[in-house]
């Protein structure tokens, strides 16, 4: 038998290339892992596989621009939860948090389970398996040891703020005091280093509600939240330098001094753009309009004035969080509920004393209550778009999914809060059942207000009832206006993070969803937008059809994409991997095909054996000679 010239031939698709321009039908040939050849017609008969492509799309592999994987990957480098929606390319370290150090485990103290538990909602059991296949301890060490494992999707990496102070000046240090001058000059070199070695970055992040997990520190934010602007200023000089990027969430809790310190953008301040993605342009169900403020504020810096170069990662879809009970990144933001929540995941005891001392419950209905009710100055700020809190504390935005009793599934707290009043004020033959009787019966009479209705729910069943809110993007068209803004960048995910809160991974076929329904040429801007935009954005070299890129593409059914409905495709399982359920997402029939440097790793449905078992992926390096020459 003759020896074939392509692996694979993919005919007669509609081919979206990733610049943005019209899709063309066409075929797209395959060889050692690199697109060989493009065009019409071409000859069946070098192919050792054919697919036939009639119908469907195809495009780059898509970009995770956010994602928390950092321990994942190593526990299970196929990373099988992204492919299968067509992602090939993630970026871990983000938010100042990563493993780019190794385990930093020191005189008892275990940062990464301390920093990544609360702020990503990662059960400590979760983090401590997967800390402890971590073996390197440098940088350049990190970098090198993907090429020993079975990559499923390219990883590029930020370096972790948070861990870096770590790193040099130890966990008690970082979180109280000033780093010394010899401990600057050490992380402005460690910074140098990994910019030198293909680092993203520096990531940082300024989030109010980002605490630590661990004793003695639980009342302590993270370590890259006590640096000041004059260190953020040396470190990210090498950054700017090398035209790397500076990932960072904005310090919501002092206005001010966020837009201090986003002025470091300022190419007209600082001889240079700094290339800066933050997080994140949605739109909030409780402050509509304060993405205007962002989007306006990036205009700001990125004009002649300023000279900046930011923008805000965009997320695709609404912003569906589920609790276990009170435990979710969302209630991190009021002081009660936060101290809730810094008790251990298995301790309900604790929980429950908490929910019964006089002094919490007075501090849980001030927080419930702020900005909610009365003539105050709060209540003025919140009706008129501009809360001080942004987690919704209305009942009728509460979904039971997870009911304590099957007659609540599917229901609003709301729903069930004005049935127990009506069961309370004579209604007591109106239960549905002898459990919601009995359920009701338990409850204080007179339930009182909607806080304690919480209370009780809180006090009654700890973590084992659920229930969704929609926190942002609940207007698919301004959703879609937002992912098209030119000071924003779409790909943010989140994959990998509050493994029981949310579940975002196929938010980028969502992208696409949105797009799709209002015309074709939109489709062709949002592939570019998913593809080679953050690509050279973050100087990677993906993101390409050209012929000699890597081949990483994605085929998408279109009807498929039609039909589908992300918020009835998300599922709660229990994950082998983890010993512990996961939210995850399900797009099945939507990605008909996902190929990894020419392997098909998800093909109609189902993972192919090569995914986990072989080295597909591998680490990219920002600013590689292939990366500036395929952008």
């Amino acid at each position: 038998m003759s020896r074939k010239t392509w692996d694979t031939l993919i005919q007669n698709t509609l081919v979206f290339d990733g610049s943005g321009e019209r899709p063309a039908e066409m075929d797209i040939a395959i060889k050692n892992g690199r697109i060989a050849a493009k065009g019409m017609f071409l000859p069946r008969s070098m192919a050792a596989e054919v697919i036939d492509g009639s119908g469907q799309w195809l495009m780059p592999g898509l970009l995770d621009i956010h994602t928390h994987l950092d321990l994942e990957v190593d526990l299970e480098p196929g990373l099988p939860e992204v492919v299968r929606h067509g992602t090939t390319t993630v970026v871990v370290g983000n938010c100042s948090l990563g493993t780019c150090f190794g385990p930093q485990r020191s005189n008892g103290q275990d940062p990464i389970v301390d920093c990544f538990t609360r702020v990503e909602n990662i059960p400590k059991p979760v983090l401590e398996k997967c800390v402890d296949a971590l073996h390197w301890s440098t940088t350049g060490g990190y970098m090198e040891h993907f090429a020993k494992l079975p990559l499923g999707p390219n990883v590029a990496t930020f370096l972790p703020h948070s861990m870096l102070r770590v790193e040099v000046m130890g966990l008690e240090a970082s979180i109280s005091r000033e780093p010394t001058e010899a401990e600057l000059q050490k992380m402005e070199r460690l910074v140098a280093q990994a910019m030198e070695q293909g680092y993203l970055g520096l990531s940082t992040d300024g989030l109010p509600f980002h605490y630590l997990a661990n004793e003695p520190h639980k009342d302590k934010r993270i370590p890259t939240q006590f640096a000041g602007f004059g260190e953020l200023k040396r470190l990210l000089k090498p950054v700017r330098e090398r035209g790397r990027v500076w990932q960072t969430t904005p310090i919501l809790d002092n206005r001010l001094k966020a837009f201090f310190f986003f002025l470091l953008t300022s190419g007209r301040l600082f001889g240079k753009p700094l290339k800066t993605s933050a997080l994140s342009a949605v739109r909030f169900v409780l402050a509509p309009r304060a993405n205007k403020a962002f989007l306006g504020f990036a205009a700001l810096m990125n004009s002649r004035l300023f000279r900046g170069a930011i923008h805000f990662q965009a997320l695709a879809t609404n912003f569906r969080i589920w609790s276990d009970g009170i435990v979710s990144p969302l209630f991190e933001e009021l002081g009660s509920t936060s101290r809730l929540i810094a008790r251990e995941y298995a301790d309900a005891e604790g929980r429950r004393a908490l929910l019964n001392d006089p002094e919490f419950v007075d501090d849980f209905r001030r927080d419930w209550s702020h900005g909610r009710n009365g003539y105050d100055a709060a209540t003025l700020r919140a009706k008129l778009g501009l809360p001080d809190n942004l987690v919704p504390r209305e009942l009728a935005m509460m979904h039971f999914d997870g009911a304590p009793l099957p007659e609540w599934e599917g229901e609003t707290l709301q729903a069930v809060y004005q049935r127990l009043q009506y069961f309370q004020n004579g209604g007591r033959g109106k239960a549905r059942s002898d459990a919601e009787r009995e359920a009701f019966e338990a409850f204080p009479c007179p339930v009182g207000d909607d806080a304690s209705f919480m209370l009780h729910l809180m006090r009654h069943y700890d973590k084992s009832f659920r229930f969704w809110v929609d926190v942002a993007n609940t207007d698919p068209g301004r959703t879609l206006d937002l992912l098209l803004h030119r000071h924003t960048l779409p790909g943010f995910n989140d994959s990998g993070a509050h493994i029981t809160n949310m579940a975002f991974f196929d938010s980028n076929l969502n992208a696409l969803k949105l797009a799709q329904q209002r015309s074709p040429r939109t489709v062709a801007q949002m592939v570019r937008r998913l593809t080679r935009e953050p690509a050279a954005f973050f100087g990677l070299d993906v993101g390409s059809l050209e012929i000699g890129a890597q081949a990483d593409i994605v085929m998408i059914d279109p009807q498929a994409l039609q039909d589908w409905d992300c918020n009835a495709s998300r599922e709660f399982v229990y994950r082998p991997l983890f010993e512990h359920r996961q939210m995850v997402s399900r797009s099945d029939g939507v990605v008909t095909h996902t190929f990894i440097n020419g392997a098909a790793v998800w093909r109609n449905g189902e993972y192919t054996e090569v995914l986990g078992r072989q080295p597909l992926g591998r680490a990219l390096r920002a600013g590689s000679d292939s990366a500036a020459a395929s952008h």
